[in-house]
């Protein structure tokens, strides 16, 4: 038996990126053959797209895991590894894409529409990549980065054009059978409909979707029947109609009660795509009116409706009668909705340059360390993530890097002493200032002298490192 799932919670994954490798060309006659380690290629991202021909989420009930292919690492010969490969995840239109505090991050309307869940990550440069006039044989390379992962709730909000509600067992299932080809579960007892149904119906030459939303009574938008589930079913809707039971044989309902009571329902719930129910137009359906009483008491009624500027319709779905009047009236009302709603733009690129005082990073002292300090900022986390710490020479690199971001004149800004513990994503460091250059001038590939001992960088040394960087011989004395 199929099931309608409109609501999931997924785990996605993107692929990690591959490594990026350390190698050193090698041929006979050629013994300073370079570096010519390739990059490593980037992890295959987790990406949602709409399909037409999906309906509901119930594939992500039961597979609620995804995962992106991982990129491959990087060869020698300057040959890189091949990308992972990305995955697609079809979904239905209509779909919202939350975090699980309820931000919205995506509305999927629309066949094609994508959204990426989840980012692969980016592949590891390899040593030829990091080659340059200081350090013209790196003994390292980068690792690749991990691929993002997230929790995503998928939400299912229908794209219909009319909304129809009303108590249960009020003839909005058998409303949409007459005037569609859906065929619903129709039974003479409440809650007969369990889900939300949709139809396609042509009046003339306009084409309209409705959907109905089963199960609302008093104290749905607080949880009680089905009502909380599906009203999300009706936030996109251009019109909403309310379906009365003029045959009920509740001596406690009337019409006029019905209609007053599912207004306050629609009062209550807050629409999580923004906008407001109220603003909505309304449209009122006497229905049954096959029944000698009940058309009695839809002709009684059907003045009070009229007075609040709502059309009304007096309609027999066992007979059809009244019904074309009633979907040339809905098609007028969809066209003039529309014609009020803004057009789409095309995609837009959005630039948003960074300030000019970014510096990319922020520190802040340790809560739990008197003396030790945090660093935050993409490009610090990103660059030990990249990290080989068993390579000296990488760790001697990041140092590197970091200094020329600005990290270690900010930090002796705020008082780090050498020595202090500094944390940059999930690695802790004993900060030593250090000079940049040094590593790739007067050290082994795959070695650093800073991490030989723990003092600190001689001013010989620093003397050293810019006249190799300068290009002038070592053992020159004149500036």
């Amino acid at each position: 038996m199929s099931r309608f799932v409109d609501r999931v919670v997924i785990h996605v994954a993107a692929g990690d990126g591959g490594n990026g490798v350390a190698s050193v060309h090698r041929e006979k006659f050629k013994p300073l053959g370079g570096p010519d380690g390739g990059n490593g290629g980037n992890g295959g991202d987790v990406v949602l797209v709409v399909d037409p021909g999906v309906h509901t989420l119930l594939d992500f009930h039961f597979r609620p895991h995804a995962s992106g292919g991982n990129g491959k690492p990087g060869q020698g010969g300057n040959r890189d590894g091949a990308n992972g490969a990305p995955l697609e995840l079809k979904v239905p239109d209509g779909t919202v894409v939350m975090t699980e505090d309820g931000e919205v991050l995506a509305d999927l309307v629309g066949a094609g529409t994508t959204f990426v869940a989840a980012a692969g990550g980016r592949g590891g440069l390899g040593n030829a990549a990091l080659a340059s006039k200081a350090r013209k044989a790196p003994g390292f390379a980068l690792l690749g980065e991990p691929g993002e992962r997230r929790d995503l709730v998928l939400e299912l909000r229908s794209v219909a054009d009319v909304g129809l509600v009303g108590f249960p067992s009020a003839g909005k299932s058998s409303l949409i059978a007459v005037l569609s080809a859906a065929r619903p579960k129709i039974a003479d007892y409440p809650f007969t409909t369990l889900v939300p149904n949709l139809g396609v119906i042509t009046s003339g030459d306009h084409v309209f979707t409705m959907a109905d939303v089963p199960g609302l009574i008093p104290g749905a938008s607080q949880g009680k029947g089905l009502g909380l589930d599906f009203l999300r079913h009706i936030e996109r809707c251009a019109v909403l109609v309310h379906v009365v039971d003029c045959a009920t044989y509740e001596a406690d309902r009337d019409p006029m009660s019905d209609v007053d009571a599912l207004e306050a329902e629609l009062a209550r719930y807050t629409p999580a795509l923004g906008g407001d129910l109220a603003s909505r137009p309304r449209v009122v359906v006497l229905n049954k009116i096959d029944i000698p009483d009940a058309r009695d008491l839809a002709e009684m009624v059907k003045p009070d409706f009229e007075q609040r500027g709502w059309p009304v319709f007096e309609v027999s779905t066992a007979t059809r009668e009244g019904l074309r009047e009633l979907t040339f009236a809905l098609a007028d009302v969809v066209e003039q909705y529309r014609a009020t709603q803004p057009v789409a733009e095309s995609t837009r690129v959005v630039l948003r340059p960074k300030a000019v005082d970014d510096k990319g990073f922020e520190i802040i002292p340790d809560p739990d360390d008197e003396t030790g300090f945090i660093v935050t900022g993409e490009r610090p986390e990103r660059w030990v993530r990249q990290t080989d710490f068993n390579n000296d020479e990488a760790v001697g690199y990041l140092a590197d890097r970091l200094n020329r971001l600005g990290v270690e004149d900010t930090l002796a800004a705020m008082g780090a002493q050498p020595g202090c513990a500094v944390t940059i994503g999930s690695w802790t460091f004993d900060w030593e200032p250090s000079t940049p250059g040094v590593a790739a001038v007067l050290t082994g590939r795959g070695t650093d002298v800073r991490l030989e001992h723990t003092d600190r960088v001689s001013a010989a040394e620093r003397k050293i490192a810019r006249r190799m960087r300068r290009g002038l011989p070592v053992e020159d004395e004149d500036e």
